[in-house]
């Protein structure tokens, strides 16, 4: 039984996933701006109170703030963090405009600001790579090597030996694609295409249901079908091929968020299980807690979703001005700053009220509203 990690143990692991994370998101804004000429006024890792801060030869602040869970760089030209261009910058001498971000075509804007999310997706093809250069890559095929009595598989006449060839027409390349689509779909009756002795045939299953609680007494319910893999075995990974593999991980994981995610979208799952700071926080420090690779692998995984989160077309995210971007590009000329000003307030609006669900939703996950009824009661 795995203990529940110490708060100190959770801050440490939280802070150590996203303040790198921060980091290389940031950095990837920065260092294709620094290629494309345009000077970064500061750098900043966090919002808030400034806790640290140097300058470095090239006039930038790099700063460290109290709040880690964002950053910022503040280009010339920029009016504030969120990047709205400062109507000043025309005012500014020749050379500034030339290093100023707002006088850069139209291009060199949109791929300053889509190498933050393009950076995180990297990040994490490097990350899953690694450690399956360091550990092997663990391969079972989707071939069943038992069947649970009573399960829904055993219902449906699957047995030891058989071959999951494809799932909802998707293509099964192995044992771990099988959890990834049945584990979201209790009881929902899915397609399947089996081969058994060379032979295909087709048979509709619905998954049975499992039930699991966390430490807090949330109930979340699973999709079981009912069979066992055979033992994984970890093929070596060269070093040549693991940015490969990684790159493959990183799509399944991507696949299986946006498939989670939709199913939110569409109401068959629950917007309970949304997520925010405090939840990644108790999640870090579960993965700390569990070893190296469980901590490296989160990592990877909150570094695909910051990527995905970013890309978002809201208005104050990178996907926001990449949409801007993308109708200055068409149009020829840049959105009016009114329509900007009332889009960023809009996306701002937004974003407050997510993050207030999602810390709601955290807050509900750890038992405070049944406690505080209790009290109440």
């Amino acid at each position: 039984m795995i203990e529940n990690p110490s708060l100190l143990l959770t801050v440490f692991a939280f802070l150590a996933i996203i303040g790198p994370l921060v980091f290389v998101h940031e950095f990837g804004h920065y260092i294709v701006g620094r290629w494309c000429g345009v000077k970064a006024e500061a750098f900043s890792i966090g919002f808030g109170k400034e806790l640290f801060a140097w300058v470095d030869k090239r006039g930038t602040r790099w700063r460290l703030a109290m709040l880690p869970l964002g950053g910022y760089v503040k280009f010339k030209g920029d009016m504030n963090a969120a990047s709205q261009t400062d109507p000043e910058w025309l005012t500014m001498s020749a050379q500034d405009r030339a290093e100023s971000f707002p006088a850069k075509p139209v291009w060199q804007r949109a791929a300053i600001v889509f190498a933050g999310p393009a950076i995180n997706f990297l990040a994490a093809i490097l990350l899953l790579g690694a450690l399956a250069y360091i550990q092997g890559d663990p391969e079972a095929p989707p071939v069943v090597g038992a069947v649970s009595n009573g399960s829904a598989a055993q219902s449906a006449g699957l047995k030891a030996g058989d071959r999951i060839v494809s799932i909802m027409g998707r293509d099964i390349g192995s044992f771990t694609d099988i959890s990834s689509i049945v584990t979201l779909r209790p009881n929902e009756v899915l397609p399947y295409v089996v081969e058994r002795n060379g032979q295909r045939f087709d048979v509709s299953i619905a998954a049975g249901t499992r039930i699991e609680k966390d430490r807090f007494g949330n109930v979340f319910r699973l999709g079981q079908l009912g069979v066992a893999s055979a033992p994984l075995v970890f093929r070596p990974v060269s070093l040549i091929e693991a940015p490969v593999v990684g790159a493959r991980k990183v799509v399944q994981l991507f696949s299986s968020s946006m498939d989670g995610l939709w199913q939110i979208i569409t109401g068959r799952r629950s917007m309970k299980e949304l997520g925010g700071p405090l939840k990644i926080a108790d999640v870090s420090g579960q993965a700390a807690n569990m070893g190296w690779q469980s901590f490296i692998f989160l990592m990877a995984f909150i570094s695909i979703n910051l990527g995905f989160i970013n890309l978002l077309p809201i208005p104050m995210l990178d996907g926001g001005h990449l949409l801007f971007y993308a109708i200055e590009g068409i149009k020829g000329r840049p959105v009016s700053p009114q329509v900007q000003e009332m889009a960023y307030r809009s996306g701002l609006m937004v974003l407050l009220s997510l993050m207030v669900f999602v810390t709601f939703n955290d807050l509900s996950s750890f038992g405070l509203w049944r406690s505080l009824s209790g009290l109440i009661g």
